[in-house]
């Protein structure tokens, strides 16, 4: 066992134990020294002082056992039941365990103490003022850059792959999106698209007539004159500047209603023709496995930590400003919202109940095995300096109740004999 350290508090203690057994056992000196100094002395009144002092001297000495007995062997005699707390330590652990787990860590006990205490309503007090939750924040800051800074990059990586990218390609595209789709075109969400792609096909054709004549051209006989060729391409030309003219704008054009019809079919395939959900399955396998798709999974983490810790370290970041506003909302709504405050405390008493009740023989096993692992006679040691200044009194007391029994026996037994 090592050098004992003690602080500065301990070492007061340990100067006032000391004081106190030289005050207890100048008591039993001073009954001694009168004891034997009435043997000097003559007279009616010696009886009586020296029947006190020796009753004094034997309260002293018993009281002094006593108290000696529970942290040492009196004298480092082998007397049993002596030693008390170095040889029974483990005993008083466990009964001391169990006096906590059965007196405060019951349920109920937990319970009642935290519903009188009003966690909820004083959190609320706390957490809305400003200065707190700002304070609060900052260490939730702290939290999250020292959990991320532990994690492993290729474990994280490796759940999200399992949690997401397995999740989201384990089941079939197609009816999901499909039934998306016909939600779209029921709500008439579509629509917009479809104005934005007629408007632009109207564009390119009517900015594009050198590409539409020269597609004409190119596929007209080689036995066709140049000017037949041309007129017919300025014909397909105006043909198409009016045909997408035409799309463009009227909303009941029947190409715009082919569309929605093609719309409405195709989403239906999605959930209920396998061909087409083949396709979509194919699709989705083309997505994932894509360079681009994979090379943004396996980064993913890394952009998202990056992003974490930024926000965290910067006190102006918006997710700061979004969590120290939330926690103040938060704060005031348990303040202001007694059916709030009164779900909370529920919760709470229920969590503690919980874990009280099914944990409490975990929670005890901790004084236990903390009292088993303690060296007996530094225990000893570290009890006597928190109490043991007040036992010395026992001595005191014992020194004088004794000197007072010792001399009213003896008044007692010369009125009656």
């Amino acid at each position: 066992m090592g050098v004992e350290q003690l602080t500065a508090a301990d070492q007061q203690k340990r100067t006032d134990l000391r004081k106190m057994k030289l005050v207890a056992t100048s008591f039993l000196v001073g009954a001694t020294v009168i004891f034997f100094g009435t043997h000097a002395f003559e007279g009616a009144w010696v009886g009586y002082v020296r029947a006190a002092a020796e009753a004094g001297m034997v309260g002293a000495l018993a009281d002094w056992f006593a108290v000696t007995a529970l942290f040492r062997r009196p004298l480092g005699l082998p007397i049993p039941h002596t030693a008390i707390i170095p040889e029974r330590k483990n005993m008083f652990g466990k009964t001391l365990g169990d006096f906590v787990g059965v007196n405060f860590l019951s349920p109920e006990v937990v319970q009642d103490k935290l519903r009188r205490a009003g966690i909820a309503e004083r959190a609320g007090a706390w957490i809305k003022q400003p200065e707190n939750a700002e304070r609060l924040t900052n260490e939730l800051a702290n939290v999250i850059k020292g959990a991320i800074t532990v994690l492993k990059d290729e474990e994280v990586q490796a759940v999200l792959e399992h949690a997401i990218v397995k999740r989201v390609t384990e089941k079939p595209w197609g009816p999901p999106l499909g039934k998306l789709l016909n939600q779209v075109l029921t709500d008439g969400a579509h629509h917009k698209l479809v104005d934005l792609m007629c408007d632009r096909a109207y564009e390119w054709v009517r900015d594009n007539y050198d590409k539409v004549s020269l597609i004409v051209t190119d596929r007209a006989p080689t036995w066709s004159p140049k000017f037949v060729d041309a007129m017919l391409g300025d014909k397909v030309y105006t043909e198409l500047v009016n045909f997408a003219w035409a799309v463009k704008t009227d909303v009941n054009h029947p190409m715009r209603l082919a569309i929605d019809q093609f719309m409405i079919e195709f989403s239906n395939d999605m959930q209920t023709d396998p061909s087409t959900m083949q396709k979509a399955e194919q699709v989705k396998q083309q997505v994932i496995n894509h360079p681009d798709v994979q090379k943004l999974i396996s980064s993913a983490w890394g952009t998202a930590k990056k992003m974490l810790i930024d926000a965290a370290e910067d006190p102006s970041s918006e997710l700061r400003k979004r969590v120290t506003q939330g926690l103040i909302t938060l704060g005031t709504n348990l303040a202001t919202d007694a059916d709030l405050r009164a779900k909370v405390d529920g919760w709470l008493e229920q969590a503690a109940g919980y874990v009280v009740g099914n944990y409490r023989a975990e929670i005890t096993t901790l004084i236990t095995d903390t009292v088993e692992r303690w060296d007996a006679e530094e225990t000893s040691r570290k009890i006597e300096l928190q109490v043991g200044r007040d036992l010395q009194f026992i001595r005191i007391n014992g020194t004088v109740v004794g000197a007072l029994a010792g001399l009213v026996i003896y008044t007692v037994a010369n009125a009656l004999f």
